[in-house]
């Protein structure tokens, strides 16, 4: 049978009804398209998308699974090496990934490997009702801190070795970034909310509303009984980038911006959260969270949207598909520029004007690349006397997040480098004894799969210290 030379297209909502609403854009595949599409798969003899996983998945096993129309099979397999397949399967880059290393990517299109196990994950999830049951317990407890895609990995992988594990969340609901950071269109909060379902089946034990570093610290929670440690507390904290005007109100980060809307519910109609709504926003950056930013404000009312970014379109860092349905929603592209200042409304004549303080436009400079940087992507140059103003009410910085120095600052002992990330080994272990980190603690605002794959080796690691 002749191979299809493209992967089956995935069913989106219509770009003008999609940006009324916070729906999943992204619908799914049928049955029949997953299995139409696993039969792309040749079934290699080396198997190179495994490599490319970072929790290594049996991939050709599942998909061979599909192939027959065994979809809880395919799960099976899945499942023994991912936490939260139903998160993968939607937020993971698979294209530069698993799909970057298929084999027939050589000729054609790789294999919908993404899609795949979305599909795998939402079957299960929708036709299965049962939970798991947990590991007969091996006597011994481990702490996690932060339920995050690194966090929830370790415990889930501990968990089902019979460890008691409790899980500590600084905010009200489990998850991290999954329900902060990724907005509803792209990641529902009822498949993060399953995910977590699952895991406290196996025993998991969540504490939320607890910040360790303030409410506990590290040592405290040795004192509590635990043998191990966990650090997978994310990249929390913002970056801005020191030009005048970032203190204006209207000036948001990304993390906050996204926080107000997911967490707090602002794209509720009946709630009253406090976020800017409607008129000009512009989005500072070029990743996947400036795209999420960007397509947010277009859903919370805003008549335009931005995104300003210092690079062309060939060095914009965010998921292609993420653009590209950017793009369909009417996001304007703002390329090879770069903000200077951030302007104000201020009158003189009337210190109570309700808009004294509050942003009334963005200066901006055109830019040229020049030679590569250190990274090997093409420096931005300003260009002289190119200068120009964007009217925008709503300005969002996102370049870039580092991690929260509180647990740093209350672990004695504890390593990190010059940009706040705690310092590890191979397997995850600190400079603390028996205290391991991964994900954005250590390396910084990175992918959910990196992050899933650091809390898996962590989990290895400390089942060896504590059992050898």
């Amino acid at each position: 049978m002749a191979i299809n030379p493209k992967k089956h297209e995935m069913p989106v909502q219509p770009a003008d009804v999609r940006v009324h609403n916070f729906l999943e854009v992204a619908l799914g595949y049928t049955a029949e398209m997953a299995i139409s599409e696993a039969q792309r798969c040749i079934n290699c003899k080396n198997k190179p998308c495994i490599a490319g996983c970072p929790v290594g998945i049996d991939i050709p096993r599942f998909i061979s699974y599909i192939k027959t129309g065994d979809f809880e099979a395919a799960y099976g397999v899945i499942s023994l090496d991912s936490s939260l397949p139903a998160v993968c399967g939607r937020v993971c880059p698979q294209e530069t990934q698993c799909e970057s290393k298929c084999t027939l990517g050589i000729k054609f299109e790789p294999v919908g490997i993404g899609r795949l196990e979305r599909f795998v994950a939402d079957y299960h999830n929708n036709n299965v009702t049962s939970l798991p049951s947990p590991s007969p317990r091996n006597g011994h407890s481990v702490a996690v801190v932060g339920s995050g895609p690194a966090g929830l990995t370790c415990a889930g992988d501990l968990a089902k070795k019979g460890y008691d594990v409790t899980v500590f969340e600084a905010l009200h609901t489990a998850g991290g970034v999954l329900v902060y950071g990724i907005p509803e269109f792209r990641l529902p909060k009822a498949i993060v909310a399953r995910e977590v379902e699952i895991l406290e089946a196996l025993g998991v034990k969540i504490e939320t509303n607890v910040v360790i570093g303030k409410t506990l610290t590290i040592d405290e929670l040795f004192d509590m009984g635990f043998e191990a440690v966990f650090i997978g507390s994310g990249a929390g904290l913002p970056s801005f980038m020191g030009i005048p005007g970032e203190s204006l109100k209207g000036v948001y980060s990304a993390n906050e911006f996204l926080t107000r809307s997911n967490l707090m519910k602002a794209y509720r109609e009946e709630n009253d959260t406090p976020i800017m709504k409607g008129g000009k926003v512009a989005v500072v950056g070029g990743g996947n969270v400036a795209m999420d930013a960007a397509r947010t404000a277009l859903r919370l009312g805003a008549e335009k949207v931005y995104i300003v970014y210092r690079r062309s379109l060939d060095e914009l860092p965010a998921r292609r598909e993420e653009v590209e349905h950017a793009i369909e929603e009417g996001i304007d592209f703002r390329l090879l520029r770069n903000p200077v200042e951030i302007l104000g409304y201020y009158n003189p004549d009337n210190p109570r004007d309700p808009k004294n303080g509050f942003v009334s436009g963005m200066r901006c400079i055109e830019m040229k690349l020049g030679e590569p940087d250190a990274g090997g992507r093409r420096r931005p140059i300003p260009v002289e006397g190119s200068e120009f103003t964007l009217d925008v009410d709503t300005v969002v910085i996102s370049i870039g997040t580092s991690p929260n120095p509180l647990i740093k600052d209350t672990t004695e002992g504890l390593q990190v480098n010059r940009y706040g990330g705690i310092i590890v080994n191979e397997a995850g272990l600190t400079s603390r004894d028996s205290v391991y980190a991964g994900g954005d603690a250590v390396t910084g605002a990175a992918t959910v799969i990196s992050a899933m794959g650091a809390g898996k080796t962590a989990a290895e690691a400390i089942d060896k210290a504590l059992r050898g």
